[in-house]
């Protein structure tokens, strides 16, 4: 969730070789109308997982959300999506997995790290106590702590350790982060039962024609890093309203043409996305400008983007 303009220099080093550059679904003959019901078909078809946005206009984190807001969220996108990703296990996150639960979706349960250890401690023991309580079917502890260095990796995986230790073992438990993290923090990858692994062309600049082949680069790369380990893709989306980045445009069709090619190539090769995210969340703007606000594919006012609906 954090602001990746620095993403871009990394992307410049990466190398190409033996990467699928097929780049999806041909849009050039179609009209706007066309891809908006493209799109719809897509979402109607449903989608292997999405990232819960919590907040609605005027909250932020810290603040404490109802269960009834999490209900009323969760049966909004439960139609579409077989997973859930939630980012924290406190203030009223809890209600994240225990309603999906309810309502047949499975989860990736986050616990939130950062730099204040009694924060970090509730976080620990809130994810463990759903883990044990069975509202959990993946565990991520901590999200981009590394590219925050927020913590060091000792502490990371002193985390891992405990939470590997006191959950059911038959539970994966994983670290979430920039693909690119799981090269060169081997440690972290080894500890991982799942390599969770963030994945965003729009913040390394890339043009939107290129944008699938791009996205695909950073799955191969945490691939091989992983050597063997299962690589789910935790966050991917591209906003549709904002500030460009380089060669990154944000517009409601490049959101759309995003979605739908991701979609595409998560139901043809079988991996597991996580799209990002499920509704527009004002309070980003802070952490990212204008475009942090415009990442949903619901606004923030709960409609369906790009329909009349």
């Amino acid at each position: 969730m954090s602001f990746r303009k620095d993403y871009f220099n990394y992307a410049e080093s990466i190398d190409y070789n033996n990467t699928d550059y097929t780049n999806g679904f041909d849009f050039t003959e179609q009209s706007s109308e066309e891809i908006k019901n493209h799109f719809v078909e897509v979402l109607d078809a449903g989608i292997h997982g999405i990232c819960f946005s919590l907040y609605e206009d005027g909250q932020k984190p810290g603040d404490i959300i109802s269960e009834e807001q999490v209900r009323r969220r969760m049966k909004i996108i439960a139609p579409y999506t077989k997973w859930v990703r939630s980012f924290s296990c406190t203030e009223g996150n809890e209600f994240i997995p225990k309603i999906a639960k309810e309502m047949g979706i499975k989860t990736l349960v986050g616990a939130w790290l950062g730099h204040d250890p009694v924060v970090n401690e509730k976080e620990i023991e809130g994810l463990i106590e759903l883990a044990n309580e069975g509202f959990v079917d993946i565990a991520a502890v901590g999200n981009e702590v590394m590219y925050r260095k927020d913590l060091s990796e000792d502490e990371l995986l002193d985390f891992i350790a405990r939470v590997k230790k006191e959950i059911p073992s038959d539970i994966p438990v994983g670290y979430v982060d920039a693909y690119y993290e799981f090269t060169i923090k081997p440690r972290i990858t080894e500890a991982c039962d799942v390599i969770l692994t963030n994945c965003y062309p729009y913040w390394e600049g890339c043009e939107m024609d290129y944008s699938l082949a791009h996205m695909k680069s950073m799955f191969y790369q945490a691939l091989e890093a992983g050597k063997g380990k299962k690589i789910i893709i935790t966050e991917t989306g591209w906003p549709s309203k904002g500030e460009s980045f380089k060669g990154s445009h944000p517009s409601e069709e490049n959101a759309m043409k995003y979605f739908i090619n991701s979609q595409l190539w998560s139901r043809e090769a079988n991996i597991d996305i996580f799209y990002f995210s499920s509704f527009d969340e004002s309070w980003k703007t802070g952490p990212e400008g204008e475009v942090g606000a415009h990442w949903g594919v619901w606004d923030k006012n709960e409609n369906l983007k790009y329909t009349d609906e």
